[in-house]
C-alpha cells in the first residue's frame, strides 16, 4: 500500500485550523486520511511544549500552575484524537487502519515520558500532602486526588529501571490492542451467509429486508445476507427454522479471531496477559485484578468474586429449568436431537410464546428506529426539562449519521448529539458512547459534542429500522451515557461527564433503560409502521409479562464472561498459556451449561483486550445494576417515574456531576442511603431462586 501524502500545512489541513462551522464542529467532509500523522505530531510537540513548561515552572508549585495548567495543556491532542478515534470505530478504511498502527505507538510513547515524570510527579505529590491547607473547593479537591492517584498507578513513583521497562509495557500494550481490535474487525468483514430463497424458513420480512440491505451495503445488490453484527446474527438465531444454517452463523460469530487465520488473537491475548502481569507486580500488586479494582468501587477481586456468584448460583439454576422445558418442548415435536447452543434461541422464542404468549417479532412493527430515538428525547424532556431539534447543517462523517442540538431549560445550547445507528462493514460491532468534545467551565463554557454508535439493521427500499425489544434497549442504554455526557456541569476537563469509576459509568446507562420499557413510555411511541396505530393494550400487558423470561440464559452468558475476565486477571498469566483450555477449564469449573455460549469468547472480547478500560472490569454493568435497580425504585416509590423532585437530585447528583463527586456518596446523596442488592435479583426476576439456593 502507498504511504498517504501527509499535509502539514496549518492553513490546508482542516485538524490544525480553527474550524468554522456550526457550534466549532468537525469538518468531516474536509477530513482526508493524509491529515492525520501531520496533525499528531503538531499535537504531540505542542503538548510535550506545555508539559516541559509546567516541569520547569521556576514558581513553587500550586494548584493553578501545575494542576490547572496540566488541565489546559494537550487541546490540540485531544481535538485530533478524538476525530480520529471515531473514524477507526465507526468509519474506518485501509488507510485509517494502517495509521492507526503507528498512532497507538506514537501515543504511548508520548504519554509514558508524561505520566512518569517524577519532577512533574513531584509538584503533583507536594500538593496532594499539604491539601488540606490549600483551600480547594470540592471538586479542585476531587481533581487534585484524581490527578495525584493517576500519575501514581502510572508508576510516576518508580524507579528509572522500572519505569523504562514500564515503558515498553505500555507501548506494546497499546499495539497489541490494537491489532486485536483490527484482528476482530477483518473476521467480521471476511464472512458473510448469503440467504436463498429456501434459506429463509422462518425469518420475518423485517429481517429479509435487512439481510437485502446488508449485501446492498456491500455490493451485493439484489441478495440478502447475514452478516456477523451481534444484531444480525442475534435476529437469525431466533427465527429461523433452518437448524443447519443456525448452526452455521452460531459457529462463525463465536469463532470471530479464533480461526488460526491472520486475524487469529489467541496469541495477542497470551503476551496481553503476560504484559498486564508484569506490569501490575512492578507496581507492587500481586495480580492485574488486585491493581485494576484498587481505583474502583469494588475495590478487591474478592469483592466482585461475591457480587458475581451470588447472582450466578439462582441465574445458573433458572437456565437449567429453562434448557429442560426447551429439550422437552423438542422432544414433543419429534425432534431427536439434544439442544446445542445455536437452537437456545430459537426455542426460548416458543417456549416463551407457550408461556406468555409473546414472541420478539409481535412487538418488532412497533418500534421503529425514528420513534425509539423520539422516546429517548421525551423521557429526557420530562425528566430533565431539555429539547432536540435535528440539524442538517452539521458536517457528519456517514451519510446514515444524524445530528440534534440539545438546548437546556433554559433554551440556550447546551450539546449536540450524533446519532450513527446503523452495521456497515467499516464500523466495528457493538454500541458505545463517544464524544468529540468534553463539556467544562475553566476558560468559558465549553458544550460537549457527544456520539452514540450502533450497529442496527437497516430498513430496506425506504422501510424505517425495526427494532427488537434489545434494540431499543441498548438505544436507551448508549442514550444514558449520552445524557451524562450532555448535562455534565463540571469546571474541568479531567472530571467531565462519564470520567468516573467504571463499575460507576454504567449506573447513568443502565439506569435510562427502565423508561423503554415503561407503559407510558411504550403507550405514547410504540407505533406501528405501517398503520401508524398504537401498541395494543393486550400486547403491551403480554410484553410486560414476558420481560422477566430468558433471564437465567441472559445473566448466565454475561457472568461467565465476567468470571473468565476475573480470573484471566487473578491467575497468574502462565495459566492462561492456551486460552482455549483456559476457557474450557473456567467454564467447566463454574458448571457453565454447554448450551449457552460467553456473551464474548476471549478472542472477541474486545471490553478486555482491545485496551485495559474493561479489563477486570466487565463485572462492572452487573455492579451498577446493583444501583440501577435500586434507583429506580426512588421513582417507583414517588408514584411518578418522571417525578419532578427525584429528577433533580438524579440530574444534580448522578448525571451532571461527572467524576467531581466520590460514586458511593454521589449515589447516597441521591437515593439517601446505600443500595439495597437484591433489587438487582428482583428486576431480574431472580430473587426467589437465590433464596431457594
Amino acid at each position: 500500500m502507498s504511504e498517504p501524502r501527509q499535509i502539514t500545512d496549518s492553513e490546508t489541513n482542516p485538524l490544525l485550523k480553527a474550524w468554522m462551522t456550526p457550534f466549532a464542529t468537525p469538518p468531516f467532509d474536509e477530513i482526508e486520511p493524509e491529515h492525520f500523522l501531520p496533525a499528531f505530531e503538531q499535537a504531540f510537540a505542542d503538548h510535550s511544549a506545555e508539559i516541559a513548561a509546567i516541569t520547569n515552572d521556576p514558581g513553587a508549585p500550586d494548584f493553578a500552575n501545575t494542576v490547572t495548567a496540566l488541565e489546559r495543556s494537550g487541546k490540540l491532542l485531544s481535538k485530533v484524537a478524538s476525530v480520529f478515534y471515531d473514524l477507526v470505530s465507526a468509519h474506518s478504511n485501509p488507510a485509517i487502519l494502517e495509521i492507526d498502527k503507528e498512532v497507538s505507538l506514537r501515543m504511548a510513547r508520548h504519554w509514558n515520558p508524561i505520566m512518569m515524570n517524577a519532577v512533574l510527579f513531584g509538584r503533583i505529590a507536594q500538593l496532594h500532602e499539604n491539601r488540606a491547607n490549600l483551600d480547594l473547593s470540592s471538586e479542585q479537591l476531587r481533581l487534585l486526588e484524581r490527578t495525584y492517584t493517576r500519575f501514581h498507578r502510572a508508576g510516576a513513583g518508580l524507579s528509572d529501571e522500572a519505569k523504562t521497562r514500564m515503558a515498553e509495557i505500555n507501548e506494546r500494550l497499546a499495539q497489541l490492542g490494537t491489532s486485536f481490535s483490527h484482528h476482530l474487525l477483518g473476521d467480521e468483514q471476511d464472512w458473510v451467509m448469503e440467504l436463498g430463497e429456501a434459506d429463509r424458513q422462518g425469518l420475518q420480512e423485517s429481517f429479509v429486508a435487512s439481510a437485502k440491505a446488508a449485501a446492498e451495503e456491500r455490493g451485493m445488490a439484489g441478495k440478502a445476507i447475514v452478516t456477523l453484527s451481534r444484531s444480525s446474527v442475534e435476529q437469525f438465531l431466533k427465527s429461523s427454522a433452518r437448524r443447519d444454517l443456525r448452526e452455521k452463523v452460531y459457529k462463525a460469530f463465536t469463532a470471530r479471531g479464533d480461526n488460526g487465520n491472520p486475524n487469529d488473537n489467541n496469541g495477542t491475548i497470551v503476551e496481553v496477559l503476560k504484559l498486564r502481569e508484569e506490569s501490575a507486580k512492578l507496581l507492587g500488586y500481586p495480580t492485574f485484578a488486585a491493581y485494576r479494582l484498587e481505583d474502583s468501587m469494588a475495590k478487591t477481586p474478592d469483592a466482585v468474586r461475591s457480587l458475581l456468584e451470588r447472582v450466578w448460583k439462582p441465574a445458573r439454576a433458572r437456565a437449567l429449568a429453562d434448557r429442560d422445558d426447551m429439550q422437552a418442548l423438542i422432544t414433543e415435536e419429534g425432534g431427536n436431537f439434544k439442544l446445542a447452543p445455536w437452537d437456545w434461541r430459537f426455542y426460548a422464542e416458543k417456549l416463551r410464546l407457550q408461556r406468555a404468549n409473546f414472541d420478539d417479532s409481535a412487538i418488532k412493527p412497533y418500534l421503529s428506529l425514528d420513534n425509539m430515538i423520539a422516546a429517548a428525547f421525551d423521557c429526557a424532556t420530562r425528566l430533565f426539562g431539555v429539547t432536540f431539534d435535528e440539524r442538517k447543517d452539521v458536517p457528519v462523517w456517514h451519510p446514515d449519521v444524524r445530528v440534534w442540538e440539545m438546548k437546556g431549560p433554559d433554551g440556550k445550547h447546551k450539546a449536540l448529539f450524533y446519532g450513527d445507528y446503523f452495521a456497515r462493514p467499516s464500523k466495528r460491532s457493538g454500541a458505545w458512547m463517544t464524544s468529540l468534545r468534553d463539556q467544562q467551565k475553566l476558560d468559558g463554557e465549553v458544550a460537549p459534542l457527544v456520539l452514540n454508535i450502533c450497529n442496527f439493521a437497516k430498513g430496506a427500499g425506504g422501510e424505517p429500522s425495526l427494532l427488537s425489544p434489545d434494540d431499543a434497549r441498548t438505544l436507551f442504554h448508549e442514550f444514558g451515557h449520552g445524557l451524562h455526557g450532555m448535562l455534565s456541569n463540571v469546571t474541568y476537563p479531567s472530571l467531565s461527564g462519564t470520567s468516573v469509576f467504571t463499575d460507576f459509568v454504567e449506573l447513568p446507562s443502565q439506569l435510562y433503560e427502565h423508561w423503554q420499557e415503561r407503559p407510558e413510555v411504550l403507550q405514547k411511541f410504540a407505533r406501528h409502521y405501517q398503520t401508524g396505530e398504537p401498541l395494543p393494550d393486550e400486547l403491551l400487558q403480554r410484553f410486560l409479562a414476558a420481560r422477566k423470561f430468558n433471564q437465567g440464559f441472559a445473566t448466565v452468558e454475561f457472568v461467565s464472561s465476567a468470571l473468565i475476565d476475573l480470573e484471566f486477571h487473578t491467575q497468574p498469566a502462565a495459566a492462561a498459556q492456551d486460552v482455549r483450555a483456559f476457557e474450557r477449564r473456567e467454564l467447566e469449573k463454574i458448571g457453565m451449561p454447554e448450551e449457552i455460549a460467553l456473551r464474548h469468547r476471549p478472542t472477541q472480547f474486545g471490553h478486555i483486550f482491545t485496551g485495559d478500560h474493561y479489563a477486570a472490569g466487565y463485572y462492572s454493568y452487573m455492579w451498577s445494576e446493583v444501583m440501577d435497580a435500586d434507583a429506580f425504585g426512588a421513582f417507583e416509590e414517588a408514584g411518578n417515574i418522571f417525578d419532578p423532585t427525584v429528577a433533580k437530585r438524579l440530574h444534580d447528583d448522578i448525571y451532571s456531576s461527572g467524576g467531581s463527586l466520590d460514586p458511593e456518596a454521589a449515589y447516597e446523596a441521591f437515593r439517601g442511603r446505600p443500595p439495597e442488592p437484591d433489587a438487582l435479583l428482583r428486576r431480574r426476576g431472580l430473587l426467589d431462586d437465590a433464596k431457594a439456593a
